[in-house]
C-alpha cells in the first residue's frame, strides 16, 4: 500500500495497514512532520464513552454535526465516523498522545467551539492538539519503522488497462522521476488552502489529491462549499500566505466577537451566539464590514480581556505568541481578526471506509467526501475524520486485497511525466479571493474562469511547483464548476444571485469529474445515504 501524505490520515493508515500485515510505503512531498495536521489548534470532537460526559451523548453529537451540514450531510456517515470517535482516540492515546488533563477532576479537558452544544472538544497542549496527535503517530510510524519517503511529490495515480490504481508515478526534489508499484494507492493530501491569498493552510495545501483523484477516472464532489475560518490574525491590510488562526476555543471560552465601535457582532444572528458554526459567523463578519460607513472597514475584533494574560498564555501558546509576535496583548487589548480560507468541506468521493469508484485507490483525510460535513464542517470533526476514516481505509485495502479485489500490479501502464494545464498562482489565488470566496454571483464566476483561461497555459509538468499549480489549476476549476451549478445559498457557498436556501431543488450533493475530452463537467447527485 503506498500512502500519499503523512498527516493525521496518512499516518493513521499506514499503522493501521502495518499492523494488518500489510507491506506500507508512505510518501511525502515536503518532510514527514510538515503538512496541515500539525496546525490544528483546537482539538477532536469526540463523545467519550468512558468518562462523564454530563449528558452528552453521540447522538447528540450525531446531531450537531448534521445542523452544521445544512441539509447535506450523509446521516449514514456521519453516526459511523463520530460512533468510532472512542475507539479512534483511545488507540490515538496508546500510541502516546498526551491530551490536557482537568486538574479537579483527572479527566481529559474539554472545551467547547462552534456548532457544538456540548463541552466534548479534547485538546493538547492548550491550543496545540494538531502538532501532538502528529507527533504521536510519527512515533509509532519509527517504532514500526516503516518507510517514509521524503521530497517526493505524486504526479499521477498509475492504472491497469481495466482502469484500476497500481502504483504512482513520482518526482523527486532532483527532478528524477519513479514508479512505484501498489495494489492499494491512499490519498491523504490534505486541503487547497492556497487557492486564495489568505488562509490558515501552509504552502502544500494545494489541492494534489483532489487532481491526482480526477485525473485517475475518480469524481469530486461538494467543491462548492469552501470553509472559511471567521477568526483568522488580522496583521495588516494586503496580508496574503499562510496565516496565523486564533482558535474557535477562545470564543469557546468566552470571547465576543465585536466590531470597531464596540457593537457584538453575533447579537441577534444565531441562537449559539459567537459559538455559531463557522459558516454563520464567517457571513455575519462579511455583512458588518460591508454596513460601515464608506465599506472601508476590512477586519473586527475578538475580546478576550476577561482572561488575564496568564491565563490566556496557559490555555493558548500558539494564539498568545502570535498575538505578541504581532505586538498585541489579548488581555488588555481586542485582537483583530477577519475570515480566511481554512477547510474543504467537499473532495474526492469516498464511502466511510475510504473506497472511492476506482478499484485500488482510497482517499481519508480533507482530501475525501465521506459526507460527514455536508455544506459546512462542525468545528473539530475534522481530525477525528483523518483518524477515523484513515483506520477504516486501511482496513479495506487489507480487505480487498484478501478476496482478491485488487489489480495485479504488473498489468500496470507506466507514464512519462504530464503535459497538464497550469494558471499562474498568484493571478489564480486574486480571482479565487476576489469572486469565489465567501460570497459569489454569476458574473463574478465567470469573471474568475475567464480570467484562468487567460492565464493558463500548457506545459510539461517536471517540478514540484509544476505539479501543484497544475493541481490547483483543476482544483479551482472544479470549485467554480460547482459554485455555478449550485442555484441556492447553503452553508458555506453564499450566492448573491441567489440568496435562498432551496431544499426542493438543490438537498443533493454535486460531483464533478472530468470527461473524455478532459473537461471538468457536473456528473452526476449524490443522494444523501448513498449515490442516487
Amino acid at each position: 500500500m503506498v500512502v500519499i501524505g503523512s498527516g493525521v490520515a496518512g499516518l493513521t493508515a499506514a499503522l493501521e495497514a502495518s499492523r494488518l500485515g500489510l507491506r506500507t510505503l508512505v510518501v511525502t512531498k515536503t518532510y514527514a512532520h510538515e503538512g496541515n495536521s500539525r496546525w490544528a489548534q483546537g482539538g477532536v470532537a469526540v463523545v467519550r464513552a468512558d468518562e462523564h460526559d454530563e449528558g452528552d451523548t453521540v447522538d447528540r453529537h450525531v446531531d450537531d454535526t448534521l445542523r452544521a451540514g445544512v441539509g447535506l450531510c450523509d446521516a449514514d456517515a456521519v453516526a459511523a465516523i463520530i460512533g468510532d470517535g472512542p475507539a479512534a482516540v483511545a488507540s490515538l492515546r496508546r500510541y502516546g498522545a498526551a491530551f490536557d488533563v482537568d486538574a479537579a477532576s483527572g479527566l481529559l479537558a474539554r472545551t467547547r467551539e462552534g456548532g457544538h452544544t456540548a463541552y466534548r472538544v479534547v485538546h493538547a497542549g492548550g491550543d496545540a492538539t494538531g502538532a501532538e496527535v502528529q507527533r504521536a503517530l510519527l512515533t509509532g510510524v519509527r517504532k514500526r519503522a516503516l518507510t517514509v519517503l521524503e521530497s517526493q511529490v505524486a504526479v499521477q495515480v498509475l492504472r491497469t488497462p481495466e482502469g484500476a490504481a497500481a502504483g504512482v508515478l513520482l518526482l523527486g526534489a532532483d527532478g528524477v522521476a519513479g514508479v512505484v508499484r501498489a495494489p492499494a494507492v491512499l490519498l491523504a493530501t490534505g486541503g487547497l488552502g492556497q487557492l486564495y491569498q489568505s488562509t490558515t493552510n501552509p504552502d502544500v495545501a494545494t489541492a494534489d489529491g483532489i487532481a491526482l483523484a480526477l485525473r485517475a477516472g475518480a469524481s469530486v464532489a461538494d467543491m462548492e462549499f469552501v470553509q472559511f475560518h471567521p477568526t483568522v490574525l488580522y496583521t495588516g491590510r494586503g496580508s496574503t500566505g499562510r496565516r496565523p488562526l486564533v482558535t474557535e476555543a477562545v470564543r469557546g471560552e468566552g470571547a465576543v466577537l465585536v466590531d470597531a465601535s464596540g457593537a457584538a457582532v453575533m447579537a441577534g444572528v444565531h441562537p449559539l451566539g459567537d459559538l455559531a458554526p463557522r459558516d454563520v459567523v464567517s457571513a455575519a463578519i462579511i455583512r458588518r464590514l460591508a454596513e460601515a460607513p464608506g465599506g472601508v472597514d476590512d477586519h473586527v475584533y475578538l475580546d478576550a480581556t476577561h482572561l488575564s494574560a496568564a491565563a490566556f498564555r496557559a490555555r493558548f501558546p500558539t494564539v498568545y505568541a502570535a498575538c505578541t509576535a504581532a505586538s498585541i496583548d489579548p488581555s488588555v487589548e481586542p485582537i483583530p481578526v477577519a475570515p480566511a480560507a481554512h477547510f474543504g468541506c467537499g473532495g474526492v468521493v469516498t464511502t466511510v471506509d475510504g473506497r472511492t469508484e476506482v478499484t485500488g485507490l482510497y482517499a481519508a483525510g480533507e482530501v475525501a467526501r465521506t459526507g460527514l460535513h455536508g455544506a459546512n464542517r462542525l468545528a473539530s470533526n475534522s481530525l477525528l475524520e483523518g483518524l477515523v476514516v484513515g483506520t477504516r481505509a486501511a482496513r479495506a485495502a487489507v480487505s480487498d486485497l484478501a478476496t482478491g479485489a485488487l489489480a495485479d500490479v504488473d498489468q500496470m501502464v507506466e507514464e512519462p511525466l504530464p503535459v497538464l494545464s497550469v494558471a499562474r498562482r498568484s493571478t489564480l489565488q486574486r480571482v479565487m479571493s476576489r469572486h469565489v470566496a465567501i460570497g459569489r454571483d454569476a458574473c463574478g464566476l465567470a469573471v474568475a474562469e475567464e480570467a484562468l483561461d487567460a492565464t493558463g497555459t500548457t506545459t510539461l509538468v517536471d517540478t514540484r511547483e509544476g505539479v501543484e499549480d497544475a493541481a490547483l489549476a483543476l482544483a479551482a476549476r472544479a470549485v467554480i464548476v460547482a459554485a455555478q451549478e449550485r442555484h441556492e445559498s447553503r452553508g458555506c457557498h453564499v450566492r448573491h444571485d441567489f440568496t435562498d436556501t432551496d431544499d426542493e431543488r438543490w438537498r443533493v450533493s454535486l460531483a464533478v469529474r472530468l470527461d473524455a475530452e478532459g473537461q471538468l463537467v457536473p456528473a452526476r447527485t449524490l443522494a444523501l445515504d448513498g449515490v442516487a
